[in-house]
């Protein structure tokens, strides 16, 4: 009660006082609990609240006295939801114009071209201020959340760096990668070559996903789709390792055997003919476009010299000779 007195008494003073004292007070540095006081605001919290929320947060000051200064000014309604920041020296007025311009308080997250969604969501969990919405949601609940049930969610989410407002939740972020995936999906299909055997978007994704997986360096991207893409017009195996290495999952242990590339799963492009069933990571754009307007080549074959580039081969008895330089030392 006494500081509602009191904020009152500053209120009538003010009043009393005219415009000078209002102007004095408008611009005088708030009192802060330490040199920096943050705060988040969701959409709909109403001006008193936001008020009240500065003076939990250590604006040391009286919320009745805020919030009136925000119904005063005519722009309580205009303040944005947002993670903002004042620092010591920052005035009632440089406030208000904070929240009112949405001069936000924002962190950001890098999500990796050729990264599982494992690794995103680990990276996810990691970021700073990002609410954790998701970590005990299985990926098919996270799609449900994303209202794409039934989905498969690897390769979904467009790799790039995503800004974000401080104590947003992760499902905001990955949200935006959604929608962002879905429109150069659609675009990269809009450009595909006529005489492209992939049927369907969907198919054109999880090629994009095997060729950013299997491309060393940039320059090798249009020609790896293209010995994909002839294989898959003569109905000929992918053979690709990344496939196989997804579908063993956790169990992967970073060496691929033998007993690995001849045990059927629905990833092994070894003993199972066409694509696999669902993405296996997260392409970006550059393979997008090379998976619908792959390089034209006769080669049916690629190996890694070992410095990022590969050796592209169009039978098998060339290939063989590559394989014997750079993987088995000439021998």
């Amino acid at each position: 009660m006494k500081r509602l007195l009191g904020a009152l008494l500053v209120l009538l003073l003010l009043a009393a006082a005219g415009a000078g004292a209002a102007a004095w007070w408008l611009h005088r540095p708030l009192p802060l609990a330490t040199p920096t006081v943050e705060l988040s605001i969701e959409a709909g919290t109403t001006p008193r609240e936001i008020a009240n929320g500065w003076v939990e947060a250590g604006v040391m000051t009286s919320p009745f006295l805020l919030y009136e200064w925000f119904r005063w000014s005519g722009q309580a309604r205009r303040i944005r939801a947002g993670s903002y920041a004042i620092e010591t020296g920052a005035t009632p007025r440089q406030l208000l114009q904070r929240m009112v311009q949405g001069d936000e308080l924002l962190e950001s997250v890098r999500l990796i071209e050729g990264w599982t969604l494992r690794q995103w969501r680990a990276a996810l969990a990691k970021a700073p201020h990002l609410k954790p919405t998701t970590a005990q949601m299985t990926d098919a609940e996270l799609m449900a959340a994303l209202d794409r049930a039934g989905e498969s969610a690897e390769g979904r989410f467009f790799p790039d760096t995503y800004v974000y407002s401080r104590g947003v939740s992760d499902l905001m972020v990955l949200r935006r990668a959604l929608r962002a995936m879905d429109i150069r999906l659609v675009s990269a299909w809009a450009e595909r070559d006529g005489n492209t055997p992939l049927k369907s978007m969907e198919e054109a994704l999880i090629l994009a996903s095997i060729v950013e997986k299997e491309t060393g360096i940039a320059a090798d991207r249009g020609k790896v789709a293209g010995v994909f893409v002839n294989r898959l017009r003569i109905g000929m195996p992918l053979q690709t390792d990344p496939t196989v290495i997804y579908g063993l999952g956790e169990a992967f242990d970073g060496n691929l055997r033998k007993r690995d590339l001849i045990a059927d799963t629905p990833y092994n492009t070894y003993t199972r003919g066409g694509l696999p069933p669902t993405p296996i990571a997260m392409p970006g754009l550059a393979s997008l476009r090379a998976a619908v307007r792959p390089e034209a080549t006769r080669a049916l074959y690629f190996v890694a010299r070992g410095d990022g580039s590969s050796v592209f081969s169009d039978n098998l008895a060339d290939h063989n000779r590559a394989v014997n330089q750079y993987q088995r030392g000439g021998r």
